[in-house]
């Protein structure tokens, strides 16, 4: 059997999307910005897209810029806030659990004479927001935080987030890393108060390579790609028609069927949760109810390396991740882990089982039956 649960750093697309793109690559393959129909007819990709994703965020098409992911997403929204504001102020917070497309832009603000502060979180990784409340000035120019994180799974409090960005100061804006939230929570932006939120498309069942932006109307961003102006002057270049096609039909899937997967989600979880909680010496870090992300479940196993115990799993066709999987070559520099106080010994210790649209229960209990019986094996040989 084949487990595949590593579902948070990408997903199998799906087969609608897939014939999706396949006709934008063979059929209406034209330049969405040429005149003539080939072009017309590309064009309509774009639009079925950004209507359908626009549906899903319940705002107007128009805020909706496609880009090539997540990370540029989050790069766009905060170097463009940073760069289009500074003459107002050049504070901005984050958290100390953010995601290297947040983190990385970060340091490069900092490098260019901008204030950036980190919240704290607690052992379940969610934000302080007291110091939230005590850090946001009238110079502090852009909060951004994540909404689910991707290695233990804490939703952060964005409503109340808000409020006090807002309450604080006014002119402060609000980027959002929805990125493992989309299609698991709903979200509506113009009710939670978020001004920028960036999504992936292969974290929703759609291709690599896609990716969007909501920004809401009347916020203006630096753009990152200068060129032919498509994307409103935010993001030149050709649009990847066909990633954008694929992205459109994931979006409107894991719309309609979101809250069908949030319950399988929370099921699968519980059952996986409960099936592995009679093995000696394992932690599961962050919340675990249906306060926490239903797809993500992070597991310290004490005496076993997370990359030997992913390499026995993965022999066993069980496919896991250590961490998240832009930082699983150094788990032990997990910044989130430490951040909630992870002991030591667990740091390099720990792997993450994250589920999808695609998962069965026989595959949970496989998981779960199979982790049982190699995690003693792997400390009698580690003892040696």
């Amino acid at each position: 059997m084949e487990a595949y649960l590593d579902n948070s750093a990408t997903t199998r697309c799906l087969d609608a999307a897939v014939e999706k793109m396949t006709e934008a690559l063979t059929v209406n393959f034209g330049n969405p910005s040429s005149l003539h129909m080939k072009g017309v007819d590309a064009e309509e990709y774009l639009k079925e897209a950004r209507h359908n994703i626009a549906k899903s965020l319940g705002v107007s098409d128009k805020e909706i810029y496609f880009t090539s992911g997540g990370s540029e997403s989050n790069n766009t929204a905060i170097i463009g806030t940073a760069e289009v504001r500074k003459r107002y102020g050049n504070k901005i917070i984050t958290t100390s659990v953010e995601h290297a497309s947040v983190k990385n832009p970060m340091r490069y603000l900092t490098e260019h004479g901008y204030e950036v502060v980190y919240l704290n979180v607690d052992e379940n990784g969610i934000i302080d927001l007291e110091q939230l409340r005590n850090e946001v000035d009238e110079n502090t120019i852009l909060v951004s935080i994540m909404h689910v994180n991707n290695e233990i799974g804490a939703i952060e409090p964005i409503e109340e987030v808000s409020k006090i960005i807002k309450e604080k100061n006014p002119e402060c804006l609000f980027h959002v890393d929805a990125i493992q939230s989309y299609g698991k929570i709903k979200i509506r932006p113009k009710e939670l108060g978020i001004d920028f939120l960036s999504v992936s498309g292969h974290k929703i069942n759609g291709p690599k390579g896609s990716g969007f932006l909501f920004v809401k109307d009347g916020d203006r961003l630096a753009p990152r790609i200068y060129g032919g102006g498509q994307e409103k002057g935010l993001r030149s270049g050709t649009e990847n028609v066909p990633a954008i096609a694929g992205l459109g039909v994931a979006a409107k899937y894991a719309d309609e069927h979101l809250e069908e997967h949030r319950e399988k989600f929370y099921s699968l979880k519980e059952r996986f949760i409960n099936a592995i909680s009679g093995i000696e010496d394992i932690h599961i870090n962050g919340k675990t109810g249906r306060d926490s992300a239903p797809q993500i479940i992070s597991v310290s196993v004490y005496g076993v390396r997370a990359e030997v115990l992913l390499h026995a799993l993965e022999d066993k066709g069980i496919y896991v991740s250590s961490g998240s999987a832009c930082s699983s070559n150094h788990p032990s520099q997990s910044s989130t882990l430490q951040s909630i106080h992870v002991k030591r010994e667990a740091l390099d210790s720990t792997v993450r089982f994250s589920l999808g649209i695609f998962n069965t229960e026989e595959q949970i209990d496989y998981a779960a039956k199979t982790l049982s019986e190699l995690v003693p094996q792997l400390r009698r040989f580690t003892r040696k």
